[in-house]
């Protein structure tokens, strides 16, 4: 009988109650238990929006893992009379109030940040900060033994924190099985579909969808203007594709996250002109910063027939009802980690899903849902 790492306890911070709940019934169902192993914790604030963390229960002894959403700006508090959308620092800080509330008493403290806190902020390239970085050496250094992080902007920022665990996790095998169930008339053939990443820091991402699926390759370069910084970054003068042709084939786009989707209009129209047939969007994290009238426009030009993207972070409702979105729902995955992780086994079949997906693939073409 396999054993236990030890008691397993489940926290999910605010704005993460619905998803940290499909999680514990998850674990439920597979451990045949009636036991519940969500934790109950809060942060309440005073009336000036300073905070403490609360938590139910004791944590003696017990594996801990702690489910967190930075971007969630759907959930707020009040200060000064005012309801104040919750921000990135705010949602980490409560993070750290949690961790603290433990008091050093559980045997394992694991985090599942799907998407990195200040993740885009990898590296240096001027008198900049590195808070991704220094968030993770906090962490650690509060006594968190795993970070669990999807799709990181760039994995190389692990490197802050050598001697700690920290998996980078690709959504690829749900992605994959998404686009089967949802897109009729799909064709995995490589002269009917290809995989195309939107610049270059993506090719590594888009590189393992076209070895799995055996599809051919084509990225965007982007040129920025170096001299001006609007709303933080140097603005994008022109993308330039480089690759085979598209002409009459379905693209798949692959990045990890959408924010204004600007970029991803603009590769979507430059593949158009140059024939392309339907285009269709992985993108692990919607965040949609500037709402959803660009991409309704795409929409109805054609441009864009499908994004994808998953529940790992704060969906708003407009975007739910949107008839070009699918979630990709990783509920059931993550699940699957912790009760991996709690049993102190190794992640290795669910880092490397190819087999699944390869399997899965296979499936569809003899039942006869995709063409191949």
């Amino acid at each position: 009988m396999k054993e236990l790492y030890g008691p397993l306890s489940v926290i999910g911070m605010k704005g993460c109650e619905e998803f940290t709940d499909q999680v514990n019934a998850y674990l439920k169902r597979w451990r045949g238990s009636d036991e519940c192993f969500e934790i109950k914790a809060e942060c309440p604030r005073f009336g000036s929006g300073e905070a403490k963390g609360l938590l139910h229960d004791s944590m003696r002894g017990h594996d801990v893992y702690i489910i967190c959403d930075m971007f969630n700006h759907g959930v707020t508090y009040n200060m000064y009379g005012q309801q104040v959308p919750m921000s990135p620092d705010d949602h980490y800080s409560d993070l750290k109030r949690i961790i603290g509330a433990i008091g050093g008493k559980a045997r394992r403290i694991n985090v599942i940040m799907p998407m990195l806190y200040e993740g885009r902020q990898h590296k240096r390239s001027s008198r900049e900060s590195l808070d991704c970085a220094l968030a993770l050496q906090e962490l650690v250094s509060m006594g968190v033994t795993n970070i669990i992080t999807f799709d990181a902007h760039d994995a190389r920022v692990q490197n802050a924190i050598p001697l700690s665990g920290f998996e980078n996790i690709r959504c690829t095998y749900q992605m994959i099985k998404a686009l089967i169930k949802t897109v009729d008339d799909l064709s995995l053939n490589h002269n009917d579909i290809c995989v195309v990443s939107p610049d270059e820091g993506g090719m590594n991402r888009a590189i393992y969808y076209s070895s799995v699926l055996q599809l051919d390759l084509g990225m965007f370069y982007k040129r920025r203007n170096y001299s001006v910084i609007v709303n933080g970054r140097n603005p994008i003068e022109a993308h330039e594709y480089l690759g085979k042709s598209v002409e009459g084939k379905d693209v798949i786009i692959v990045d990890d996250m959408i924010s204004s989707g600007d970029s991803v209009i603009e590769v979507a129209a430059k593949l158009k002109e140059r024939g392309a047939a339907r285009i269709f969007v992985f993108a692990s994290f919607g965040l949609f910063c500037n709402g959803l009238a660009n991409i309704d426009k795409a929409y109805e030009d054609g441009v864009i027939t499908r994004i994808f993207t998953t529940n790992l972070v704060y969906r708003t409702p407009e975007l739910l009802q949107r008839t070009w979105y699918t979630e990709v729902n990783m509920c059931k995955f993550v699940s699957l980690i912790i009760d991996t992780l709690n049993y102190d086994e190794s992640l290795s079949e669910l880092l490397s899903p190819a087999n699944k997906i390869h399997n899965y693939v296979d499936k569809a073409v003899s039942d006869g849902r995709v063409k191949r």
